[in-house]
């Protein structure tokens, strides 16, 4: 059994990203969340109508002990299942000004971003190498490539995971094993429902936001066999908005 674990994929990108991996039925889909049980089963049902199969794995990345014991006590029960792409799509904001960030806001965002690459990552990467194949896509964003006023937490966290992106890239290319990050801009998702879209617009030259569907697009092509020259790449998908 092949497989694909998308964290935070019960709403969001992540969801369109786990509907999209099963529109194309090469993977068993494995939907991390954290705490929504209900849009993670929403988009289990969906993953199931396009006749592709999946679970949903119950843990908060950023937690160590939490991400070693849920992956271990799954691979245990699946034994002979093979993670091939890992989508690290997890991540929170806590936006302010620097001057007035407590430590809180901080620490909480870089750690569910950043470690929470390393758990889930390092979890599976030597299963990845002995098998001489895998897809590894973070998903960062234009603040962790440009820096966003307001969010010097996202804006470290996400940048972080760039560094990351390109290194590891370096270290697994001979073993078949591509990492890339995809970097949106303004997308239409929960995280972006309380921003004024007309005002925001207007610094877009495609003057529109993103679909989460046009994000899937390209981790589903990144996460495909027709990818396999790209690696360290940071790919923007953001309307021109930092281009």
């Amino acid at each position: 059994m092949k497989c694909a674990i998308i964290t935070g994929g019960s709403r969001g990108i992540g969801r369109a990203i786990c509907i999209k991996l099963a529109e194309e039925k090469n993977y068993h889909i494995l939907i991390n969340y954290t705490s929504n049980e209900t849009a993670a089963k929403e988009t289990l049902a969906k993953v199931e109508e396009l006749g592709s199969t999946g679970e949903i794995l119950k843990f908060d990345v950023g937690n160590a002990e939490e991400t070693q014991k849920v992956l271990s006590e799954w691979q245990d029960n699946n034994p002979k299942a093979i993670v091939e792409v890992i989508v690290n799509n997890a991540g929170i904001t806590r936006d302010g000004l620097f001057m007035w960030m407590p430590s809180e806001d901080w620490n909480s965002v870089i750690n569910t971003s950043l470690n929470g690459f390393y758990n889930v990552t390092n979890f599976f990467i030597q299963k990845l190498l002995r098998n001489k194949y895998g897809r590894i896509i973070n998903m960062v964003s234009v603040s962790g490539v440009k820096g966003t006023a307001g969010q010097t937490n996202y804006s470290a966290a996400k940048g972080a995971l760039v560094g990351v992106t390109k290194a590891l890239a370096q270290e697994v290319a001979k073993r078949n094993i591509t990492v890339n990050a995809v970097a949106p801009g303004f997308i239409k998702t929960d995280m972006t429902q309380d921003f004024n879209e007309d005002e925001l617009k207007a610094m877009i030259p495609a003057n529109r936001f993103g679909e989460a569907e046009e994000v899937a697009d390209l981790v589903a092509f990144l996460a495909s066999k027709k990818s396999s020259y790209i690696t360290g790449e940071i790919i923007n998908i953001n309307g021109g908005i930092y281009s």
